[in-house]
């Protein structure tokens, strides 16, 4: 997380007005959106307040956007166009920047910075993408959680501290709710720049396609951690270590679905980097960088890499830039072990901190911190091209938005 303007903290929703009910663009990575265009309600008054129950239909699933000041928004959004209709939300979680769902759907899980530790927190998801809190918040043991993501057997809940350098394990109880933290692992270390990387910044907490290793991005130290999961205590036991180059500030990775590599976007030098996987160990082994913006870091105005996405093919990765301004595509060449920039188009607002592809693959959200938009984009799955499906959809400052 580079060095932020201040900004102003929005409590309220912004309606945007949209003639007819045309194609309403999302571009997002975890959810937002533009307003259903199969609802038949005006734009600002679908976007101004939740619009009244009605039975689910089925080309509309939910979604959820994390937010800073708003608490976590409920949407519906259209599996068609992507249009994004506001349902309701859960306003007492404190600055809820990530967002993840348990393996069957039907448990939320979210960030809570109201005190001085980092907490997460648990959701029942009910009809229209209703929430119900389960059980407490429980403390992650350090300051400024950042990242959260559940294992793929579903009763482990993992998270990063970012201010703290540190990631943490819990237990996730039969009901959903969060249980008892069974590991806290600190991290040490700095990196060359002062600014930013005095000491560890955990900024993500990943699981492989595999279920095998747990993987930690550390922006202060630039390295990614392997860890082993111990699924009866729920500790996290260190494996290896993958150094970054010097001062990149590894921040967020994706692994290919099916060939042995991952791909680690880097805020600080504004690439993205190949590393060779071993799935059996968890080493991983750093290959090739590449710019993430046309042009390179020549670029006039100082980018920073945020979240990527690469669709269920692994023949596109996509990531989103801040202070570009935009999500670039990716082909994922060499069965996997390289990259090459096809393009990049507008996020549809300011700042793209995250970036999701809706299970469909045929629809990206991309959640604009400051410009407090959703830009929805149409994915041509022949040539992962991304266009524009309707106007960005306005709501708050984003940290998120996850399509279900």
């Amino acid at each position: 997380m580079p060095p932020q303007p201040p900004q102003p903290v929005e409590h309220t929703d912004r309606a945007t007005a949209a003639s007819g009910l045309g194609r309403r663009s999302l571009i997002g990575a975890l959810g937002a959106g533009v307003l259903g265009a199969a609802s038949g309600v005006p734009a600002s008054a679908a976007q101004d307040r939740p619009s009244p129950s009605r039975p689910e239909r089925a080309d509309l699933r939910p979604a959820f956007l994390g937010t800073y000041g708003n608490g976590i928004i409920s949407c519906t959004y259209d599996t068609t166009t992507g249009a994004l209709t506001r349902r309701g939300g859960f306003p007492g979680v404190t600055d809820p920047s990530f967002l993840a769902v348990s393996p069957d759907g039907k448990v939320l899980y979210s960030l809570d910075n109201g005190g001085q530790q980092g907490a997460v927190r648990a959701f029942a998801i009910g009809k229209d993408g209703a929430l119900s809190p389960l059980g407490p918040a429980q403390s992650t043991g350090g300051a400024n959680v950042t990242h959260l993501s559940v294992h793929p057997a579903g009763r482990h809940l993992l998270s990063a501290n970012y201010g703290a350098g540190s990631v943490a394990a819990h237990r996730v109880n039969a009901d959903g709710s969060v249980g008892a933290r069974t590991a806290l692992v600190q991290h040490t270390g700095s990196g060359p720049d002062p600014g930013r990387q005095e000491g560890p910044h955990a900024h993500q907490i990943i699981t492989d396609p595999r279920g095998r290793h747990v993987f930690a991005v550390d922006l202060g130290t630039d390295k990614v951690y392997t860890y082993r999961l111990d699924t009866a205590s729920g500790t996290l036991r260190p494996v290896s270590e993958a150094r970054s180059v010097a001062g990149a500030g590894p921040r967020h990775m994706v692994f290919h679905p099916t060939a042995p590599y991952a791909y680690v976007a880097n805020e600080l030098n504004s690439t993205i980097t190949v590393y060779g996987h071993d799935p059996a160990t968890g080493v991983l082994t750093r290959g090739e960088s590449r710019p993430t913006v046309p042009g390179g870091s020549g670029a006039a105005v100082r980018n920073y890499p945020a979240e990527v996405a690469i669709s269920s093919d692994g023949r596109f990765l996509y990531l989103s830039n801040r202070g570009h301004e935009s999500i670039a595509r990716f082909a994922v060449t060499a069965d996997g072990s390289g990259l090459r920039l096809m393009d990049t188009v507008s996020s549809g607002g300011s700042w793209p901190r995250h970036i999701s592809l809706a299970p469909s693959g045929t629809l990206l959200f991309a959640a604009n911190q400051y410009g407090r938009t959703v830009g929805v984009f149409s994915v041509n799955r022949d040539t992962g091209a991304l266009s524009p499906s309707g106007p960005p959809f306005t709501t708050s400052s984003l940290g998120c938005a996850l399509p279900l």
